[in-house]
């Protein structure tokens, strides 16, 4: 039997081990995709640290994969060897109530790649036909491996929860992997300003640089009036927190304008509070949780990286092979070089 390399993460030890494994074969409606390369997530972090409840005693993590079909299973139509792909993140589960009224995109227990099923840190994974996006030619497969979900959850998050429009004023708490394109995302929907909070000097730079007008410390003792300056008084219409810590949820809440929507994006353990319910119902603030994209996301990001209208040439901060996924996984976790999305290559 023909075997690939896979990083396996075992739930009760919580440990990443490289392993050989068969390589899956594609059932009914799937294709196998040679793994080009796949990201690192902070959600796989979490998976790791047990943030995350394990789904599987053992599982294959990477759920941000481009590569090339390597074999089609049966049933499949309208796709050919070595096309270029983008692996979705998740499949629904067919069965809920939604899945059987035909809205699979709205599906109740959708199933995530990397934690219900077996992920792309690995030679080869097994995913959907219908949960395939075609890559232009011109896209590099590294740029594409992170539409789904460093970009597409960013894109999801502006674009579908938090509805900015032209001339909303945005603020970005956290401008790493997922800030960082919410900045970018909000600059191309016509939001103005942009204001980026981060504790570190670097990537506040990175962000002016990246879209943002303003790029603040939250730590800032004239952080408030800052704010209130560069949005001319009014206080914010759409602040994300891309961190998901109790202070900077809280400070995003208290930073919006009289019914101004906060998007949560980044997810901790902590547990934030909205304060007062009589100050939160006279300021009409709203609070809306965000997690993911729809699959039609990808291919509205794909167009756009294709037609140069999005430019993710920055945020691929390192490339490493799969055997190195310990280093890789150490980068992320400690914020080394400030990265905006390591890769893995297989």
């Amino acid at each position: 039997m023909s075997t690939m390399r896979a990083e396996r993460f075992y739930a009760d030890t919580r440990t990443v081990v490289l392993e050989d494994v068969p390589i899956p074969e594609p059932g009914e409606g799937e294709v196998l995709v040679k793994v080009a390369f796949c990201g690192i997530c902070h959600s796989d972090l979490s998976l790791i640290n047990g943030t995350f409840p394990a789904q599987r005693p053992v599982v294959i993590q990477g759920h941000e994969a481009s590569g090339t079909i390597a074999k089609l299973g049966p049933g499949v139509t309208g796709w050919s060897e070595g096309d270029r792909v983008v692996v979705a993140a998740g499949r629904p589960c067919g069965q809920c109530p939604n899945c059987r009224r035909g809205e699979l995109a709205t599906c109740l227990r959708m199933q995530l790649m990397a934690f219900a099923y077996d992920g792309a840190w690995a030679e080869y994974t097994v995913a959907q036909a219908a949960g395939l996006t075609r890559v232009p030619d011109n896209v590099p497969l590294e740029q594409a491996a992170i539409l789904a979900d460093a970009v597409s959850t960013p894109f999801g998050a502006v674009v579908n929860t938090g509805k900015v429009v032209i001339g909303e004023s945005v603020g970005v708490w956290g401008v790493g992997g997922i800030g960082t394109h919410i900045v970018q995302l909000a600059r191309l929907v016509g939001a103005v300003p942009i204001i980026a909070v981060d504790l570190n000097p670097a990537v506040r730079e990175r962000a002016l640089e990246l879209g943002a007008d303003y790029a603040f410390d939250s730590r800032d003792p004239d952080f408030a009036d800052k704010l209130a300056q560069a949005t001319g008084g009014r206080g914010l219409d759409v602040a994300f927190d891309a961190v998901g810590l109790k202070v900077t949820f809280e400070q995003a809440l208290n930073s919006l304008t009289g019914g101004g929507r906060l998007v949560g994006v980044g997810m901790s353990a902590e547990s934030p509070t909205v304060g007062p319910t009589s100050m939160f119902g006279l300021t009409r603030r709203q609070v809306l949780g965000h997690l993911g994209y729809h699959n039609k996301d990808i291919e509205t990001l794909a167009a756009l990286v294709s037609r140069g209208r999005l430019d993710l040439s920055r945020s691929i901060s390192q490339i490493i092979p799969l055997e190195d996924i310990a280093d890789g996984i150490r980068i992320l976790e400690h914020a080394e070089g400030n990265p905006i999305r390591v890769l893995v290559q297989p």
